[in-house]
Order: structure tokens, then C-alpha cells, then sequence
């Protein structure tokens, strides 16, 4: 896997690497390189804890050289996967364009998405997401791990089987932001949370006609 960037600049206990995820198509992967297990260790969480959300939302720029074209911060999504769906007892976070279906439902829906978490109404490949909304530019402020733990009643005590995905987002009022999406495992009805799910590594919405808002909200198939 090719390792593109390595950034030390907080010591190795803060640090971090970028990877591109190898036929894959655009995928990258940021990867703390100080040993932590995943969404559920509690040293993401913390009162000093380095928002590694943040980190790779600042390198997103790295998708759009791969298309060789710029990007609006809403066609980015970034997403961690439950102990269950992942590959590596090693944090990552996973970051590439975000689905065109994904996008629609968001922004037909935007008006149900609050401050605080409350359930989605469009559920995504059966799975039924809660959803928050954060005001800013940068996700810098925002550690959605804590936003996970401290406001998501029972979050707490099942950390490992969570997931998060955040995508940027403008809403109808032009203020920007993100909407934070979680799921919990559910291994009854298939539910794996893999919130990687609602990443387009292909990146369909990045093509003139998807990136179109009016026909981006039209109605989908979600």
C-alpha cells in the first residue's frame, strides 16, 4: 500500500500517515502512527485526544489530484468501520468522494438533521443510520468520536461496534458544515457497520452532470 505522506509533526504519539488504498480505485487511508486499536479505544475520545477525523478532512486535497480536478467539500466523505467490518486491529480512517445517492438523500432530508443525534429517514443498503449536523468550515473544532460517546446515549459502553462516516456539507442556507452519520452492528439483519459503505471510491459524483445540484435532487433510488 503506498505510503504518500507521514507527518510527525505532534510527536509519533500524534502523528499520523496517508496511504492510497491499492486497486482500490480513489480511496485513501490516514493511519495514526502510534499503536491504537480502532473506533473503540478511548485514547480517540479524550479531553487531549488528536482529532484524527480533522486530520484527514485537511487531506482531502489528495483525491482531488488523483482526479485530477478540484472538488466542492460536499462530494467528501470520510468513514470508520466497526471492530466486525474491519480489516486491522489498527485505527484508519477511510476517505474518498461520497456516494451520489448518499448526497441526494442528505440534501432532500437536510431539514431533519439537528444538533443532536435523531434517526435518518432514508435508511442506506437496509441500514438504518442516526445522523447529526456540525456547523464550520473545518472539522477541527468537532471530534466525532467524543460527539459519539458523549451525546449518543449508550454509545459509551459499545464503542467497538459502531461506526462513523462524516461528509461535508452546505446547506440550503449556505452555511457549511458536516453531517455525522452512525450505525451500530446488528448481526441479526446483516448489519455490519461498515460505514465505508457510503464511500464512492469510484467517484461518480465528481463527473459535471452529478455534481449538478438541481439534478442532484431530484429524487433517487436510495
Amino acid at each position: 500500500m503506498p505510503c504518500l505522506q507521514v507527518d510527525l509533526h505532534g510527536g509519533i504519539e500524534n502523528g499520523f500517515a496517508i496511504l492510497r488504498a491499492p486497486r482500490e480505485g480513489i480511496r485513501f487511508l490516514l493511519i495514526p502512527t502510534t499503536p491504537i486499536s480502532g473506533i473503540e479505544s478511548p485514547i480517540v475520545r479524550g479531553p487531549n485526544a488528536t482529532n484524527y477525523f480533522a486530520s484527514a478532512w485537511e487531506h482531502r486535497t489528495y483525491i482531488e489530484e488523483a482526479l485530477h480536478r478540484s472538488l466542492p467539500r460536499d462530494a467528501v466523505a470520510l468513514a470508520i468501520n466497526s471492530v466486525v467490518s474491519r480489516s486491522q486491529d489498527q485505527l484508519h480512517i477511510h476517505f474518498s468522494c461520497v456516494r451520489v445517492d448518499v448526497w441526494q438523500a442528505l440534501h432532500r432530508n437536510e431539514r431533519s438533521i439537528g444538533d443532536d443525534w435523531a434517526p435518518f429517514n432514508v435508511s442506506f443498503f437496509e441500514h438504518n443510520y442516526v445522523a447529526m449536523w456540525v456547523a464550520g468550515e473545518q472539522l477541527s473544532p468537532h471530534n466525532p468520536f467524543s460527539l459519539l460517546q458523549k451525546k449518543l446515549p449508550g454509545a459509551t459502553q459499545d464503542m467497538a461496534n459502531r461506526t462513523l462516516v462524516v461528509i461535508g456539507f452546505t446547506r440550503a442556507d449556505g452555511i457549511r458544515g458536516f453531517v455525522i452519520l452512525a450505525d451500530q452492528v446488528n448481526e441479526e439483519n446483516g448489519d455490519l457497520a461498515s460505514g465505508e459503505e457510503l464511500l464512492d471510491p469510484s467517484c461518480d459524483i465528481a463527473t459535471t452532470e452529478n455534481m449538478a445540484q438541481d439534478s442532484l435532487k431530484e429524487p433517487g433510488t436510495e
